[in-house]
């Protein structure tokens, strides 16, 4: 069965989220190494979220509390937070619950702002990676896969996309109503990753033209070249912060990046270049200036928040700040996403009473077998018994056949083989007759 623990910012502070998604080393292999009983694990790790999908051999006795137990451990190990302090800040999903919610995630529907872009590539990413690390399992991929369709859907059929705002823009537009200029604003982009591409794509939108860039991994230079910015050394990196009229952090890096000692650095030297002849400073200090934190972990340390003309926005207050129709997703949305996951649900269900059917299958034909020697025996050699029998056994089967399909969609596989014990004494024992456990195959055909 498949098995999903989550922890977003629904559940869980960003406090919280920033200590997951910084693991000293992958979570995947700790799940599936945890227990045999574990067949695999996805984790979906992104600044709002931290998910992992978890495959169990569901004839296991208590396999749920095997999963959430395999999964706060290797989040222990991995990231340092125990069990007691995620409590409260997660949720379990199982069963048919998995699908529709990791569908839900990949369309962006459980996003800070609804509909943001950038989760669907987190999701292929974090199914690569698990691939990667050998951690994935024949259910997981098609789970996996099957999101991705289902994003694809509501992307191409509804506006939802176009509805929601990514993190990067909606703070932006919080930053909009005390500027009245862009194309006169200094911007500081600190970081040259996914994120960081986004925010020069956002900021031109809003008309900004005096960009510059910072990467404390030293890839500023070959960023620049690329979006036409101007690199800032480790050197200079203070006297830009102090210069900026914003400062937009988005690292991976898992310390600080930007603290109040960087801008008191950029101003002591500012304040040795001051021009003896006019006795002017070239920094205005009492113009306000704003630095926005897009990373996780944090980028920025909170003391900068006490630097006298510096406000802070950081992922907190963005989410706060989400405006509530943003946080609506869209009937059509929804509508889709529920949908590809019962179908999701259908094909695993039908999948689930193949076992069933052969063994019934098997058991008639093998009935029919004896039948057919026992004819043969007493000199039917034109054979026209035999196609008669066999033709009426296909008949015969199509009718139980067709219902197993319609039982095992309606979650009532169970009741089929109960129904196969009690008239033919045919004893399925197959493992994967569980719920949710997974059969390789189609159903034979019955004729």
């Amino acid at each position: 069965m498949l098995l999903c623990v989550s922890a977003s910012h629904k559940t869980a502070s960003f406090e919280l989220l920033e200590r997951l998604s910084a693991p000293r080393t992958p979570v995947a292999p700790l799940i599936a190494a945890h227990d045999e009983c574990v067949q695999g694990a996805v984790v979906v790790a992104t600044c709002n979220r931290f998910e992992a999908y978890v495959d169990m051999d569901e004839p296991v006795t208590a396999a749920v509390a095997l999963g959430i137990e395999a999964t706060l451990a290797a989040i222990e190990a991995a990231t340092g937070v125990p069990a007691s302090e995620l409590e409260g800040g997660y949720t379990v999903l199982g069963g048919n619950e998995v699908a529709e919610h990791l569908f839900s995630v990949a369309s962006g529907l459980e996003s800070v702002v609804v509909g943001e872009g950038e989760i669907a590539g987190q999701v292929r990413r974090a199914l690569t990676e698990s691939r990667n690390l050998g951690t994935t399992s024949a259910e997981l991929e098609r789970l996996f896969q099957r999101a991705s369709e289902a994003q694809r859907g509501v992307k191409n059929s509804t506006a939802i996309g176009r509805a929601g705002r990514s993190l990067v823009r909606l703070g932006l537009e919080l930053a909009d109503s005390r500027i009245a200029d862009w194309s006169t604003q200094r911007v500081l982009l600190v970081g040259t990753g996914a994120y960081a591409a986004a925010t020069v794509a956002a900021l031109r939108d809003q008309g900004a033209e005096d960009i510059s860039v910072h990467s404390p991994s030293g890839r500023a230079t070959k960023f620049a070249l690329k979006h036409g910015l101007r690199a800032v050394s480790a050197e200079t990196f203070p006297t830009a912060v102090a210069h900026a009229d914003l400062v937009i952090t988005c690292t991976t890096a898992e310390h600080h990046v930007l603290s109040a000692a960087t801008f008191a650095a950029g101003r002591g030297a500012y304040e040795t270049a001051v021009d003896t002849s006019t006795g002017t400073c070239p920094v205005d200090h009492t113009a306000r200036r704003l630095v926005i934190d897009l990373g996780l972990p944090r980028n920025v340390d909170p003391d900068v928040a006490t630097v006298r003309g510096v406000d802070l926005l950081d992922l907190e207050t963005i989410r706060l700040h989400a405006p509530l129709e943003e946080l609506q997703a869209t009937d059509t949305a929804r509508d889709l996403v529920r949908d590809a996951a019962r179908r999701f649900t259908s094909v695993g269900e039908r999948k689930n009473i193949t076992p069933a059917v052969v063994a019934l299958r098997a058991h008639v034909f093998g009935v029919l077998d004896a039948e057919v020697a026992r004819v043969r025996a007493r000199g039917d050699e034109g054979g026209q018994t035999e196609q008669a029998l066999r033709h009426l056994v296909g008949v015969l089967l199509h009718t139980p056949t067709t219902r197993a399909h319609v039982l095992a969609e309606a979650g009532r596989a169970d009741d089929y083989v109960d129904a196969l014990s009690a008239l033919f004494g045919i004893e399925v024992t197959d493992p994967s007759l569980a719920p949710g456990a997974r059969v390789e195959g189609g159903i034979a055909d019955a004729g």
